[in-house]
């Protein structure tokens, strides 16, 4: 195998110092060295003709587009030499091998693999149930069947219905003969009555006994055909299974010490099991083969290259984290040992950031959260809204009514009893609070105002990460209007008529909505020192007098 190792230019990297910690994965600005070698990558990519992949770039490619996650490790060789390994998620115009690229860490798609061999017989199982269920024979028994059954209902249906009328019939001769016939009269009527609806009640047992006779001769000369299909269909999903445990054997990852886990090894100390396509990311195809060679990683970043995907927001050309569905726990154990930068969502940027309290009775207390700061405690953060208020009520509980992410600035209500708290949140529920943000965007909108409607769920793979889904994404709707142009970017108002999780981030950044991320957004778009959403407006009905409450906040940008 021919090495990877691209080596740096001495001109290129003159008076940059060397990382002195492996880059944090999961939150990270790229180190100068790490940008670098990605600038090198794209020319690459820009250039390079012979890939066979439609990255959604140019409009005349053949194909599906499909943008791609590209990755760089930052290595240092035996002989103290710097340079860089590159690696893609997934595969490249259906191949896993490309001569500048390391291979996977377990190439499925090799000749003569298991896995090909295991895919061929998979495949025969399909052809052949896709042959029986097409068969001519199974295909004019089914239709068969289906006009039976239409038959048969419409048979039911019918005889019901005569037996409804027989009913209500008995019923208007009870009706009148109850006053016009003696006691002893009437009792002998009712008998005959009685007959009547039993009689009617065993003709309608008996066409049902009739009709499902009907029924099973049918699908008794279908049942060979269904008794193949369900055996094959066994038979298939009990190999897929074993195919797919063996999978998760040959993946196996090393660290620095040289130490082996497989998928399965790793993921069972996971909730959720071992995700599909585990292990084809960038970062850790890199990791992998920069021990596998003796090489030591010095720091990674990855980047998008495409068209972004319909659901989530990426960027041609922007860097994004390693995902944490499928990698973190893969890099936990291939980045056992090393003196890794400090994580940032570990440190708490709203430490020295007062909380300004703007209004407080017997019944909520309404405050300014600063940007940074949480609205409730975190795993890793205590420090929060609710510890801050829990500390100078003292005697009094503070209870959430709704939060604000850690990164947005602005107004909060917080109950401080039972009551208070229910009245106040049933109008949250009801949608009749009135919430307005302002923000600015990186690039200016050009419509004035609108309504955006993107059903959002959670990306699995990237907590807390959203998606937009139209299949299983719960409905969100923002309206926005714009407020000034400036510099090159918008300032704009928004009125969340749902409450998702980054909502508004989201609705901003994905190009189904305003395809311009808000300044500093570092999920959807790019970090700075902060992120310009504030929350500016509140408007509420007091829970005990009933009054109309108002609470406005200038923005600070």
């Amino acid at each position: 195998m021919a090495d990877k190792v691209i080596y740096f230019k001495e001109n290129d990297i003159r008076g940059i110092a060397m990382p002195e910690r492996f880059t944090f994965p999961f939150y990270y600005e790229p180190h100068p060295l790490a940008k670098i070698a990605a600038e090198e990558l794209k020319h690459l990519l820009e250039t390079q003709t012979g890939l066979d992949h439609n990255f959604g770039l140019d409009r005349d490619a053949h194909g599906m587009a499909i943008g791609k996650m590209f990755g760089i490790l930052v290595v240092q060789d035996g002989g103290g030499r710097l340079g860089y390994l590159s690696a893609f998620s997934g595969k490249l115009g259906n191949s896993n091998s490309h001569l500048r690229f390391v291979p996977p860490v377990f190439d499925m798609l090799a000749e003569d693999s298991f896995f090909l061999k295991e895919q061929y017989i998979l495949n025969d199982i399909n052809r052949q149930v896709k042959d029986i269920e097409t068969s001519e024979s199974y295909t004019a028994l089914q239709q068969e069947l289906k006009g039976l059954i239409l038959q048969v209902e419409k048979e039911i249906s019918g005889f019901k219905t005569l037996l409804k009328a027989n009913k209500l019939d008995r019923k208007r001769q009870r009706e009148e003969q109850r006053n016009s016939l003696s006691p002893e009269a009437y009792a002998g009527f009712e008998a005959l009555m009685i007959k009547s609806s039993l009689h009617d009640k065993h003709r309608l047992a008996v066409l049902n006994a009739v009709c499902e006779a009907r029924l099973s001769q049918l699908r008794s000369r279908m049942a060979p055909y269904d008794g193949r299909i369900a055996a094959l269909k066994k038979a298939r999903k009990e190999k897929s299974a074993a195919l797919q445990q063996q999978l998760f054997e040959q993946y196996t990852f090393l660290n620095q010490y040289g130490h082996r886990r497989s998928l399965q090894d790793i993921f069972s100390e996971t909730v959720l099991g071992v995700p599909s396509a585990a292990g084809e990311c960038a970062t850790p195809k890199l990791l992998q083969y920069a021990f596998l060679k003796g090489y030591k990683p010095l720091a990674m970043a990855e980047f998008w290259w495409g068209a972004s995907p319909r659901s989530e927001i990426r960027v041609h050309g922007q860097f994004y984290p390693a995902c944490t569905g499928k990698c973190k726990p893969i890099l936990k154990h291939m980045l056992e040992g090393m003196a890794l930068d400090e994580d940032p969502l570990l440190i708490n940027p709203g430490a020295l950031k007062a909380l300004d309290v703007l209004f407080e009775d017997d019944h909520f207390v309404v405050v300014n959260k600063p940007h940074g700061l949480l609205s409730v405690p975190g795993i890793h953060i205590r420090d929060s809204v609710y510890l801050r208020l829990k500390q100078a009520f003292k005697t009094i509980e503070p209870m959430m009514i709704h939060r604000l992410d850690m990164a947005t600035s602005g107004l909060l209500v917080v109950a401080k009893t039972r009551a208070a708290h229910k009245h106040i949140q049933q109008q949250f529920l009801k949608r009749t609070v009135t919430k307005r943000y302002t923000a600015l965007l990186n690039c200016e909108v050009q419509n004035r105002e609108g309504e955006i409607s993107l059903p959002l769920r959670g990306d699995p793979d990237n907590r807390p990460r959203q998606l937009v889904c139209f299949e299983m994404g719960k409905k969100a709707v923002t309206r926005w209007k714009v407020i000034e142009h400036k510099d090159g970017r918008t300032k704009i108002h928004f009125w969340p008529l749902t409450g998702r999780t980054h909502q508004l981030r989201m609705h901003a950044a994905h190009e189904l909505g305003l395809n311009a991320p808000i300044v500093g957004d570092d999920l959807y778009g790019t970090a700075a020192e902060r992120l310009y959403l504030h929350a500016a407006c509140l408007e509420f009905i007091h829970p005990v007098s009933g009054a109309r409450m108002s609470f406005e906040l200038k923005e600070a940008f």
